[in-house]
């Protein structure tokens, strides 16, 4: 099984939890950006550099994750999609996505992009602070938990 990183926008502090669980759980994490970063010396953990350009690397996330996998994104649509493929998502701020969730998301999401299209200034999501990095250690902490209990069944 491995973590997939949508490493454009993925907050260091979250990426720093990532590197942690992959030598401590034996999951691989792969970080994909469109642009170099860096990553620790580590056998679980890689980056993979795709072409510059829009939802390349949200593509490359798609096509690579299997059922089984986790991806990290606060990209609704690349939730969706994920979530259709049968990968679970959890967002840097601990939001695990869900099929009953995503759809009222993206419906969120195309709301907000209509305020800004109209020219209403919705501004950004507010700085990842002390109660998010707890939420997302959580949601994590629980899909390690649950990947550790089938390995240990799978190998039984």
């Amino acid at each position: 099984m491995t973590i997939w990183v949508d490493a454009d926008a993925c907050p260091v502090p979250i990426k720093q939890m990532l590197f942690r669980a992959a030598d401590r759980v034996g999951v691989d994490v792969v970080l994909v950006a469109n642009h170099p970063i860096a990553v620790p010396r580590s056998k679980r953990v890689r980056f993979m550099q795709v072409a510059p350009g829009f939802d390349v690397a949200d593509n490359a996330i798609v096509e690579a994750a299997q059922p089984g996998d986790l991806v990290i994104s606060a990209d609704i649509e690349l939730a969706a999609d994920a979530l259709a493929k049968g990968v679970a998502v959890i967002g840097p701020r601990g939001e695990a996505f869900s099929a009953e969730s995503i759809r009222g998301r993206q419906v969120q999401r195309e709301f907000m992009q209509t305020l800004r299209e109209s020219g209403v200034a919705t501004g950004g999501p507010p700085p990842l602070g002390p109660k998010d990095k707890q939420a997302f250690a959580s949601a994590l902490e629980r899909w390690l938990n649950q990947y550790q209990r089938e390995q240990r069944e799978k190998n039984a």
